[in-house]
């Protein structure tokens, strides 16, 4: 079973919106060792849900991982590749609300930032 993840992004720094843009980027910038456990973890082909910061706590958009480089550990080498933006952003306030993300990273530990998801916890927020 493979699993899907959320990716979160303050979008003042690099927005699902840049991330469409660009069509593809590496996912860097994090440190903290479960979210560096799941980043070593992902698989090419995984879904991915992204999850915008700040102002907006709402899931924006899909993408997709391309690759996977775990030859440094310390700093997992990940390259995205962009998909298709939600049709209705899901706030965190519905993610909370909802049963399925109870005993979630996501809503258990908020600094996380990246998540594993359930196949029915990505098909709830992306709505397919």
């Amino acid at each position: 079973m493979s699993l899907d993840y959320l990716l979160k992004t303050e979008p003042s720094e690099y927005s699902f919106a840049d991330l469409q843009r660009d069509v593809a980027t590496e996912w860097d910038g994090v440190s903290n060792p479960a979210a560096l456990k799941n980043l070593r973890e992902m698989k090419p082909g995984a879904k991915l849900v992204i999850y915008e910061t700040g102002e907006r706590k709402s899931a924006m958009g899909t993408a997709s991982v391309v690759s996977v480089d775990i030859s440094n550990p310390k700093k997992p080498v990940v390259k995205i590749k962009a998909g298709k933006a939600l049709a209705t952003p899901v706030s965190l306030a519905e993610i909370k609300a909802d049963k399925l993300f109870a005993d979630s990273p996501l809503v258990r530990q908020g600094r996380l930032s990246v998540v594993p998801l359930s196949e029915a916890q990505y098909k709830s927020l992306v709505g397919s």
